[in-house]
């Protein structure tokens, strides 16, 4: 697999849900120092969304959480309305749009949520690492792209290390059923990767702008049945510290961190960008423990360590390839 590819990858990992604001720069922002801010602040706000989404979807529920973070989405994109317009459209671009928007965000986040009741902010976000290898075999099977013996051995080890890391575990009060929890939130990593291959696709005549207009738009009617939960007197009884989750998850995550890690993208090379990335489970599991006292036993902790092995090992790949 090429740099090429890797970049293409992760730039549409990124482009997925950016915020508008994100396209436009100054020439100040090209110092490095900024760029690499700005990731380090994306990986932050991803891996702080596990353990805020775990403490809301229990108060909550999955589809009133994710109505609300689209609903704000929603919101904060709405006044760049007339710069959406989709300016390059195709005749059968839809058969593309369509799977894409309910790849990612419906059935991702639906996934997510549901995974979230059942198992740890901890063990959700060391499986999120996947995500680029998911991408890379997709990209090989439906794209007729490159894949390197390194790379697939690095997936047969991250996905491995997911199974054990599964299995290792048992019934707690932050994971009170870890084989379910696990399989859902591996499922929102393979909705993920098919809206990233179909999202590369379209971004090449597409701006960021429009198609995150129309992810949000389809995930605020997707999960439209959880507006009447939010629209009732019984969310303002759950407190300001759910209301302030939900705010954070809506602006700062839902929109903020992918628009800064795609504004420090542009900036940094493909394979440094990456790394950081990577740095997304390890900021769950901390912050799993900092904030929710969750912990992992001493086999979950070598299995989380072949999944970032299998990551490391699929970038070396890359990077040998090249």
């Amino acid at each position: 697999m090429t740099l090429r590819i890797k970049e293409n990858d992760m730039k549409t990992s990124a482009d997925m849900i950016a915020a508008p604001g994100a396209a436009f720069t100054d020439d100040s922002a090209r110092k490095p120092i900024l760029p690499v801010l700005a990731l380090l602040a994306a990986v932050l706000l991803w891996g702080a969304s596990y353990p805020a989404m775990k403490v809301v979807v229990q108060a909550l529920g999955p589809w009133a959480v994710m109505w609300a973070r689209m609903a704000i989405a929603l919101a904060i994109i709405a006044p760049f309305a007339p710069r959406l317009k989709p300016r390059a459209y195709r005749r059968g671009d839809w058969w593309l749009l369509l799977p894409m928007a309910i790849s990612m965000p419906c059935l991702y986040f639906l996934f997510e949520a549901n995974a979230l009741r059942f198992t740890s902010a901890a063990q959700a976000g060391v499986i999120s690492s996947s995500v680029p290898l998911l991408v890379a075999v997709g990209a090989r099977i439906f794209l007729a792209e490159a894949l390197s013996a390194t790379t697939a051995a690095g997936l047969a080890l991250a996905i491995g290390g997911v199974a054990w890391l599964t299995l290792a575990g048992s019934p707690s009060e932050s994971a009170s059923n870890p084989l379910l929890g696990n399989a859902l939130e591996l499922c929102a990593m393979v909705c993920a990767a098919a809206s990233m291959l179909l999202l590369k696709r379209l971004s090449e005549r597409w701006s960021s702008w429009t198609l995150t207009a129309v992810q949000t738009l389809c995930g605020f009617l997707f999960f439209l049945p959880g507006a009447p939960l939010v629209l009732s007197a019984e969310l303002l009884e759950q407190g300001w510290p759910v209301l302030l989750t939900l705010a954070f998850l809506g602006s700062c995550v839902t929109l903020g961190a992918f628009g800064l890690y795609n504004w420090g993208m542009s900036r940094l090379p493909a394979s440094q960008a990456s790394a950081f990335i990577n740095l997304v489970p390890v900021t769950a599991v901390f912050l799993g423990w900092l904030l929710l006292g969750e912990t992992l036993n001493a086999y979950q902790l070598l299995a989380s360590a072949c999944v970032l092995a299998g990551v490391w090992l699929s970038q070396g790949g890359v990077r040998k390839a090249d």
